[in-house]
């Protein structure tokens, strides 16, 4: 990228998909706004780690599923590093393992706060920086869905496939309404990825256990994550919007 690096924000950028792809979108030459909701050491590592490869980031703590926090975390990043260019909706939770019979409504409202409010809340924003309508230049915006929209999640966390489910209606509505505007709105669809989304969610060998049932016998990489997201964000993605993206070895 020739002069001023565009900027980037990644929501849940401290850990996993998040932290890889800021990392990467670090090297392919965007100045970053790695968002945390409350591990800001995890996310000032990254930040760290982006500026002595000679990068520019920051750490911004927001809750995404909070209109004030969302709001704030935009302005932040346009102040500090500049102009936002790209949105990767990342920050996400599971609310752990229980079958449907079992889910408290606090952990439902939980899930549906972070995972569908805060995307929704985080593209309102980036669409209004962005929009040709409005003044902008143009953007895109990749939204992190997961495998689990389609396979259901059953036994395990249906309200979260649900909420992920949500992110694909999303990301098509939203290409749709705003393609002419000049921004693009693609989603990934991770499926087995190792990351700590597993221990979180109560069982840290989740990817072990289930890695045969990929069409490629292993769980994934964030790394691998991130390279599709980024080719997402890239001109050479220049003609795909409303795109629902697997990455999941298969799966």
């Amino acid at each position: 990228m020739a002069g001023k690096p565009e900027l980037l924000i990644v929501t849940g950028g401290g850990r996993g998909i998040g932290a890889a792809t800021a990392r990467l979108a670090a090297r392919r030459g965007y100045a970053i706004a790695v968002n945390c909701a409350e591990n800001e050491a995890a996310a000032s590592a990254v930040v760290s780690e982006i500026e002595q490869s000679n990068g520019r980031a920051m750490a911004i703590q927001a809750d995404v599923s909070n209109e004030k926090d969302v709001v704030r975390l935009f302005e932040t990043a346009e102040r500090s590093l500049g102009r936002v260019a790209a949105l990767v909706n990342n920050a996400g939770i599971t609310g752990g393992f229980s079958k449907l019979e079992d889910l408290t409504a606090a952990t439902l409202d939980r899930v549906l706060a972070v995972n569908v409010t805060g995307a929704i809340l985080c593209a309102r924003e980036a669409v209004r920086r962005m929009s040709t309508r409005r003044g902008g230049t143009g953007g895109a915006i990749v939204n992190v869905s997961s495998r689990a929209a389609q396979l259901g999640g059953p036994g395990e966390w249906i309200h979260y496939a649900a909420s992920k489910g949500a992110i694909d209606t999303l990301t098509i509505g939203l290409a749709k309404e705003v393609g002419g505007e000049g921004i693009r709105v693609n989603a990934v669809a991770p499926g087995l990825i190792e990351t700590d989304l597993h221990a979180a969610a109560g069982e840290p060998g989740r990817p072990q256990r289930l890695a045969a049932e990929t069409t490629l016998g292993r769980a994934g990489k964030s790394e691998e994550v991130a390279e599709a997201i980024l080719w997402l964000l890239s001109p050479a993605a220049a003609y795909i919007t409303g795109a629902i993206l697997p990455v999941s070895g298969g799966r």
